[in-house]
């Protein structure tokens, strides 16, 4: 896969410009737009983003053909290349969050559209990775992976994520996984899980084949499809 990449000195959000290149312009795969700041940036769950100049924030789209279902993989997809490109100082957490040490160095966010016959129509991921700066979040520690252009990282980045969208079409998902696996965190170890208003505690038992977060609890291995690792 080849990207092309934009750049924007500002705008509000990589994010609503890519969906809208999707949906309204039918824009083919492999667009990718970096603005060097965002002015309405957001994270998981409509938290707000801080998007100062010297972070990397980047939209990619991709238009996988494979069933609506499927579209978690492809953020786990994107978590093993931004690790590919962060550096294995860095660690991953599920789903979507790189770490440095115990702090929030980026996330990902992704969006998608399914076709009436439930395929995917098109898929966004939207990336941002403190470089220069690790804005508060609160109750989070945070982390800057350290100056760097992020032209220059994001063309890191894009490379990582050809690379392992090759592996995927090749191999399906089971050596992303496995990647996913190895920069994650050790099995075994003690997991706290936030669904809404509910914490599951338990120990991590790794990735289910399909992608999603396996823990221990009180002597059953369960599979949870969405949360937040707390």
């Amino acid at each position: 896969m080849k990207f092309r990449l934009e750049v924007f000195d500002s705008l509000p959000s990589t994010a609503t410009l890519m969906a809208a290149r999707a949906a309204e312009e039918g824009a083919p795969a492999g667009l990718a737009i970096l603005a060097r700041q965002q002015t309405a940036g957001r994270g998981t769950q409509g938290r707000a983003w801080q998007s100062p100049p010297g972070n990397l924030h980047l939209s990619v789209l991709l238009r996988p053909d494979a069933p609506a279902r499927a579209a978690p993989q492809w953020a786990l997809l994107a978590a093993v290349a931004l690790h590919d490109a962060a550096g294995t100082a860095t660690r991953l957490k599920w789903p979507n969050d790189l770490m440095l040490g115990d702090a929030k160095a980026g996330g990902i966010l992704t969006q998608s559209a399914a076709t009436a016959d439930g395929m995917i129509d098109w898929l966004t991921l939207g990336i941002g990775v403190n470089l220069a700066h690790a804005p508060e979040l609160p109750g989070r520690a945070t982390a800057a992976l350290g100056a760097e252009p992020p032209e220059e990282f994001a063309a890191r980045l894009l490379a990582a994520l050809a690379i392992r969208a090759e592996t995927h079409a090749s191999a399906g998902f089971a050596p992303i996984r496995a990647a996913w696996m190895a920069a994650g965190p050790p099995l075994g170890a003690a997991l706290s899980l936030q669904q809404g208003a509910s914490r599951q505690n338990g120990r991590y038992e790794g990735l289910s084949p399909s992608g999603s977060l396996l823990l221990a609890i009180e002597g059953r291995v369960l599979e949870f499809h969405a949360g937040e690792v707390v």
